[in-house]
């Protein structure tokens, strides 16, 4: 049908959108922990280095999901999930650290990729394809 075709492309949109928002987020975050290493202000830089590394596989797998829901795959449905179903115990404890405003817009966030996720998966591949290219 023509409505559930053009609800699951809206949907895939959205999960493309929140995970290219959060491969964003951790570019920045990668690129604030570089900085960090080279000024110095690190404590421990093995320790900082490799969790700028960490960040950035993140980032760049949460790239790949995002391109992979531009070019209407299926694939990246249950990483999508389960990356966003991750997220919702970072913003409970982002809540209970007293960061409230932080923890409540990652949950937000993670629910809307969820959310996303699942309604787009629901329909599969405009085009049948799993291919990224």
């Amino acid at each position: 049908t023509g409505q559930h075709e053009e609800s699951s492309a809206t949907a895939r949109r959205v999960a493309a959108l929140v995970m290219l928002a959060q491969a964003l987020v951790l570019f920045a975050y990668f690129a604030f922990f570089v900085y960090e290493i080279l000024q110095g202000a690190a404590d421990g830089v093995v320790l900082a280095g490799t969790l700028s590394g960490l960040i950035l596989v993140f980032a760049i797998l949460s790239s790949a999901l995002a391109r992979g829901w531009l070019h209407g795959a299926r694939w990246p449905r249950t990483p999508t999930i389960l990356w966003n179903a991750l997220l919702l115990p970072v913003a409970w404890s982002l809540h209970d650290a007293g960061h409230s405003p932080l923890g409540i817009s990652v949950a937000v966030v993670a629910l809307a990729g969820i959310v996303a996720a699942v309604l787009a998966g629901s329909a599969g591949s405009h085009d049948g394809s799993d291919d990224v290219s």
